[in-house]
């Protein structure tokens, strides 16, 4: 295989990964070319790699900053936008990680904290949905102490551990 398409193939597959993870497919695109690219890219350039809209460009490219994924980057002598993505794979996946905790985790906790609190707890029905809701609120606490330890370890302690998990 070629190096422009094995390029091509990595690009396509994590576009179709980034579909799983909740992200759009050209958002996952573009991360996958800025990881594969050895100097920073503008938007124009990374356009013309995906065949992509100016918008549809810019507003990934935000996204991926607010991510913590991408970067802009200044050239000197340049006008335009330079961007650059992560490339340790454990920056990239702790940002995900932080990410995907405060936009789902969080909301979750914040609103099974106000529901828990019925009127009316006698019933059945009520006992069922608090029992319910109890479940899940200590599931879910237990997943956020976990998610924040591992987004606040360091590397070499996560890979031991997740070592240690795989023997």
């Amino acid at each position: 295989m070629e190096l422009f398409e094995a390029k091509q193939r990595f690009i396509e597959t994590w576009g179709t990964l980034g579909t799983e993870w909740g992200i759009s497919r050209s958002m996952a695109q573009i991360h996958a070319l800025l990881l594969l690219a050895e100097q920073p890219m503008s938007a124009d350039e990374i356009m013309d790699a995906l065949q992509i809209a100016r918008g549809n460009a810019n507003m990934n490219l935000r996204a991926l900053m607010d991510w913590g994924l991408v970067r802009k980057e200044l050239i000197t002598g340049e006008r335009r936008e330079y961007f650059s993505a992560h490339k340790d794979m454990w920056t990239v996946a702790r940002q995900v990680i932080i990410h995907r905790k405060k936009k789902e985790l969080e909301p979750l906790l914040q609103t099974i904290h106000l529901i828990h609190d019925i009127n009316n707890k006698d019933t059945p029905e009520a006992a069922h949905f608090i029992s319910v809701v109890d479940d899940i609120r200590l599931f879910g606490e237990k997943a956020d102490k976990m998610l924040s330890t591992l987004t606040s370890a360091e590397r070499v302690w996560v890979m031991n551990t997740l070592l240690k998990f795989i023997r």
